[in-house]
């Protein structure tokens, strides 16, 4: 199976991605940043807002619109009420990442087999996958990129601009421009051409610079047409929201230099090889191709660097400093395929058999997640929790198995396919756990009601409604609806407190809606997934 999977490691790369979340990534609920891309989609088909993008009738011109123009696209295809349609995309730019990384690995001049590692580590770290739903900008931002720069690496490499690698580099910055902005190219472009010059030198004349930059500059042209249509188009709004993004750098989720120093924790599955791989004096004798080896390193502490100088920092920001760390991990993990079975020294072993040991041991115990729940076992998912709870036992059983005989190559698509089989078999279980009083706003669809909204709604909720919900509250004051009869839905505020309200309609309360699916004493709950219904009728 190793060696068929290592025969075709491009389109192992994508069946990976396919089996492991392309059929049951719809489990997981929309968040936030989701819904809000959702909801620009659906507005581009509803109400043709392809380059004025709104959210909710609104103008969104915080993000560009090409992830969701792709998002739309897929929509129109399958349906915009479906989920995982909508987050295939995502999927699939998440393939590309490790693919990309397969790529580059190439021509790094390592292995096949060893490159198939890169690419796969890559694609089974955290928060690669997390990002696709998480922030569904990033994953195309960053997928883009990373398509550039191994175009440029064969530029760099050979010292030349040949047609075919300068379009497509031109392309690809300008998908990433056009994706989330000057983002990747901070994070990603310039760590990666820092670290590419420690390692390699950058060679070539005077001539072969200047066309890199001139093609660099032309993708971040065209990538940046919109904005500068937006900003004439709709100057005044544009302005606002330029402002307000640009101040959260310095002044929203502000966080001390050190705090993303725990990186390589984000990479989850392969956290101590992680960690290990970035010991360069204990790594740099071990490794196959030091400059390969160094190289990927650099790029790695270079991006976090970079990200680290910036006030504004969310865990989610460390998507991209993966990639380079999946390539890193990827030569410790080779030196283990190579010399695992000849290694003495306990201080070698003992965390290669602590850090597979324990992913084995999660596999067999997973069995007791939920077995000692009654509700679970006699559920509707108790077959599935079976299959589930057998095929990770015996994928346990396995790791354990050829850990004692030492053949980590094995080892290694073992966790793999565990990966797959969490995706595969478990995700889904992850609907078993929603609470009972779970009253998605969607039931309202059907009744044909004329429905605003008072104070803050959820993304989440305007999504799961499945059109637009005005709001009747502006900045100077009320904005009466024509409507004799119509609902309102509110969440901070009671509706009969308010006395231009009071005086005009009459209020009854209907109902509370709760998109939440843990319970109310659960940390996950957030209340700002609650909004209550009422009917008002004019007096």
């Amino acid at each position: 199976m190793i060696k068929l999977i290592e025969k075709y490691p491009i389109v192992s790369l994508l069946l990976f991605v396919v089996i492991m979340l392309g059929f049951t990534i719809d489990a997981i609920p929309v968040t936030i940043m989701e819904a809000r891309n959702f909801i620009s989609a659906r507005e581009m088909l509803t109400d043709n807002n392809w380059i004025l993008t709104t959210m909710n009738g609104e103008a969104r011109y915080q993000k560009p619109p090409l992830p969701t123009w792709i998002t739309a696209f897929f929509g129109m295809l399958f349906g915009i009420k479906s989920v995982l349609a909508l987050r295939w995309p995502a999927l699939l730019f998440m393939a590309s990442i490790g693919i990309s990384t397969y790529l580059i690995s190439k021509q790094l001049k390592l292995t096949k087999s060893h490159s198939l590692i890169n690419g796969f580590i890559v694609l089974s770290s955290f928060y690669v996958i997390g990002i696709t739903v998480e922030a569904p900008w990033d994953i195309y931002a960053h997928g883009f990129m990373l398509m550039a720069l191994f175009q440029l690496f064969i530029m760099l490499k050979h010292q030349k601009t040949n047609i075919i690698n300068s379009l497509l580099f031109v392309l690809f910055i300008a998908g990433s421009v056009l994706s989330k902005g000057p983002v990747s190219l901070y994070v990603l472009f310039l760590s990666f051409v820092v670290a590419y010059g420690i390692a390699f030198r950058l060679k070539g004349n005077i001539l072969h610079f200047l066309k890199l930059i001139s093609l660099l500059i032309f993708g971040i042209v065209i990538g940046g047409w919109w904005y500068m249509h937006v900003r004439i188009a709709d100057p005044e709004t544009f302005a606002a929201i330029a402002v307000k993004e640009t101040t959260n750098w310095s002044s929203y989720n502000v966080r001390p230099f050190y705090y993303y120093w725990s990186f390589f924790v984000q990479s989850g599955l392969w956290t101590v090889p992680a960690f290990i791989s970035l010991l360069y004096p204990y790594l740099k004798s071990r490794v196959s191709h030091l400059k390969a080896y160094r190289f990927s390193f650099f790029w790695t502490l270079i991006a976090v660097i970079l990200l680290s100088v910036i006030p504004e920092k969310k865990s989610r920001y460390l998507m991209p400093v993966l990639i380079p760390l999946a390539i890193n991990i990827g030569f410790y993990i080779a030196y283990l395929i190579r010399e695992f079975k000849n290694l003495k020294d306990k201080r070698e072993t003992y965390p290669v058999y602590f850090h597979f040991g324990l992913i084995g041991l999660i596999g067999i115990l997973f069995w007791m997640s939920e077995f000692f729940k009654d509700s679970f076992i006699f559920s509707d998912y108790a077959v599935r929790y079976f299959i589930t709870s057998i095929v990770l036992i015996s994928i346990g059983v396995f790791i354990i198995q050829n850990l004692k005989k030492k053949d980590i190559k094995t080892v290694f698509y073992l966790c793999l396919a565990m990966m797959v089989s969490i995706g595969f078999f478990a995700l889904p279980l992850a609907n078993s756990n929603v609470k009972d009083d779970n009253k998605p706003i969607s039931e309202l669809q059907d009744k044909a009601i004329d429905l605003y909204h008072l104070d803050y709604v959820a993304p989440e909720m305007i999504y799961n409604y499945g059109d637009k919900i005005p709001s009747i509250k502006a900045e100077e004051g009320y904005h009466i609806p024509i409507e004799k009869t119509f609902y309102l839905l509110t969440r901070t505020h009671q509706p009969d407190t308010i006395e231009v309200l009071s005086k005009l309609y009459k209020m009854e309360f209907i109902d509370t809606y709760d998109l939440n699916r843990a319970s109310k004493d659960s940390r996950a709950y957030n209340e700002r997934l609650v909004n209550q219904l009422y009917k008002l009728t004019l007096k």
